[in-house]
């Protein structure tokens, strides 16, 4: 990456590369513990308990952001860096990202601690003519291994939850084709509405043999659509493209996406956002890396996330080479999930911004922003797009409004 000098030279950047660490928190917000998260520390407490070593973050700036076990602040940051805050009602992946989109969510998503009302299972057993097993709250890896015979036996999908605002649906492939399965989904997602309009259905295929059942990569999310225009409408809007890589799309119900870019774990996303790269106009591409949460963060699994941050640290050089001119790279989280504490949900937390790209001024602090639509505001604000959420860094690094 060309860093840029401190002054910067002013003037609208071309494109944004907008990439979510998923659940990568850097500390619990002030109100953590009404969401029963006081204490937790996603970041600090892997870096405390793991030492990973994070060469490539830690000169972006990454220790620059608060005290770090492990990671002290670099001298000459070549990022700007801050922390941001999140001000909707929510902690989990929906509200995250529609947050950094410009979207606030004021009322939480219904979650269901109990499972699922009866008369409302009754009504989707009758209109897929299958019966479900589960309804309840658990570890989706734990309810298959639980539930995976007799689900094989019976042929009834099994259904659960968890303190997100998710209604998860698993089947063995040889049992329920993903296809099928898909099918149950969105009869789900039309069903769930109201009172019950829950942020995502989620298809959860799995194959194998009880004992050794794995979920697959056929994975799919069924999102509610933002209630309102976000910074993906605006830009769509205006010609631009707004790429979106990995379980981004989904997310946003695929709308305003220009094009999508499937990729299924931290590696794959990587790949597809250097490739994007090459070729993308003007416009954002929107990445997330998943298995952060998916598979050590839900998992409490310290030590594998420990090693996803160095992997992703070793291909950060490439990443930041693939950039253009005038581009600029925004590292963020969309919530925490702390796999060092006792619980596997999500936790409410401070997610780290790190802002960087060859024209973009070095070591600026950007403090403390109230509101991850921070984010998406300053790339409205680059390209000239009106949206109401969040104030704008766009000068703190470097650029100015077209």
């Amino acid at each position: 990456m060309r860093v840029g000098a401190a002054g910067g030279a002013g003037g609208r950047f071309h494109r944004f590369v907008l990439l979510v660490l998923d659940s990568v928190g850097i500390g619990a917000l002030p109100d953590a513990a009404l969401w029963g998260d006081a204490g937790s520390d996603t970041l600090g407490h892997v870096l405390a308990r793991e030492k990973p070593e994070l060469p490539n973050l830690q000169r972006l700036g990454l220790g620059n952001i608060r005290a770090l076990p492990g990671l002290p602040p670099s001298s000459r940051p070549e990022a700007c860096f801050g922390k941001a805050a999140i001000l909707s009602n929510g902690k989990d992946t929906t509200v995250g990202h529609w947050e950094l989109a410009g979207i606030i969510t004021p009322e939480p998503f219904p979650t269901y601690p109990d499972g699922f009302p009866q008369d409302l299972v009754r009504r989707f057993e009758a209109a897929v003519g299958r019966k479900v097993l589960g309804n309840r709250p658990a570890s989706g890896t734990e309810i298959i291994r639980e539930l995976g015979a007799e689900h094989m036996r019976t042929g009834s999908p099994i259904l659960y939850t968890s303190a997100d605002s998710v209604f998860q649906l698993a089947a063995h492939e040889e049992v329920i084709p993903p296809a099928e399965l898909y099918r149950m989904c969105a009869i789900a997602r039309e069903m769930l509405d109201g009172p019950h309009r829950v942020a995502r259905v989620i298809a959860r295929p799995f194959v194998g043999a009880p004992g050794s059942f794995r979920r697959t990569a056929n994975r799919r999310d069924f999102a509610v659509a933002p209630p309102a225009p976000t910074l993906l409408d605006l830009l769509a809007a205006r010609g631009m493209a707004v790429i979106g890589v990995g379980k981004v799309p989904s997310i946003f119900a695929y709308r305003a996406i220009t094009e999508s870019l499937p990729a299924h774990d931290n590696e794959e996303v990587m790949d597809r956002t250097i490739q994007a790269l090459a070729h993308a106009p003007a416009g954002l591409i929107f990445a997330n890396l998943v298995d952060f949460d998916m598979l050590w963060g839900h998992r409490n699994d310290s030590s594998g996330y420990a090693r996803g941050l160095e992997r992703f640290d070793r291909r950060l050089p490439e990443l930041l080479a693939a950039l253009g001119a005038d581009d600029v790279l925004i590292i963020t989280a969309d919530h925490g999930c702390d796999p060092t504490t006792a619980g596997t949900d999500h936790t409410r937390e401070y997610v780290p911004v790190l802002a960087c790209g060859p024209r973009c001024r070095r070591g600026v602090d950007l403090g403390l922003r109230a509101t991850l639509a921070d984010i998406g505001r300053t790339i409205a604000e680059n390209f000239s797009l009106a949206l109401a959420a969040g104030s704008s860094f766009l000068g703190a690094i470097g650029g100015a409004a077209g």
